[in-house]
């Protein structure tokens, strides 16, 4: 039987996914590989675009491991890692699920490729040294950020947002609402965002309620 493939595209802006050019490039390199190998592509899944790199909870994406966990298709095929996610704790996560559901990954720009013993071997390897690389770079950076600070430095961007629509945001919150529905009230409501254009976003609402700022008024 046939190896049968899931294709996974995601861009990182709604402008790319208007474009097209992105995701073109990303289908053809999954197509030409698929053909390569004599492999079955079932779909191509990509629902995602404009949703941020730096979660695994969009639609497409769970969409494409719930059909590789039913066992309705065999190989998730991406053309780079990047497009799965930007985390590349998150690549470990989906390697082990494929793993626990018995399906695999293959990434097509780092040769991480869970076919073959080999290749899931590498891939593990591949994502256990770039998660290293950049915890000690994450060390680097609190250690030179705290410096800042004993130095009496401000960091981070500035407040941009008025002080009642920070502590509008804050207090929906403390009352139970979820970052969506906060995000749809205030679009609703015609409250413009720190940009001041486009719509608000579950991503945006939580950054305001994680701000020190949002924390200060919560506490008053």
């Amino acid at each position: 039987m046939s190896i049968r493939v899931i294709g996974y595209v995601r861009v990182s802006t709604d402008e790319q996914h208007t474009s097209g050019a992105g995701l073109a490039a990303q289908k053809a390199a999954i197509i030409a590989e698929c053909e390569r190998r004599g492999y079955e592509l079932v779909r191509i899944i990509g629902e995602d675009a404009g949703a941020s790199g730096k979660t695994l909870e969009r639609k497409g994406l769970q969409d494409a491991m719930a059909i590789l966990d039913a066992k309705k298709a065999d190989v998730l095929m991406v053309s780079k890692v990047d497009r799965l996610s930007r985390k590349l704790d998150h690549g470990a996560q989906v390697m082990d699920r494929a793993q626990r559901k018995g399906w695999s990954l293959v990434c097509l720009d780092m040769g991480i490729d869970m076919t073959s013993p080999s290749g899931a071997f590498m891939g593990h390897m591949l994502l256990a040294g770039a998660q290293y690389e950049r915890s000690l770079i994450g060390q680097r950076t609190k250690a030179a950020l705290a410096v800042k600070r004993e130095q009496g430095v401000r960091l981070g961007r500035p407040q941009t947002l008025p002080d009642d629509v920070v502590e509008r945001i804050a207090r929906a919150r403390a009352d139970g609402l979820s970052f969506p529905a906060i995000a749809q009230q205030l679009n609703d409501d015609g409250v413009p965002t720190a940009r001041g254009k486009g719509a608000w976003r579950w991503e945006s609402v939580r950054k305001v309620c994680q701000s020190q700022a949002a924390v200060h008024l919560h506490a008053s």
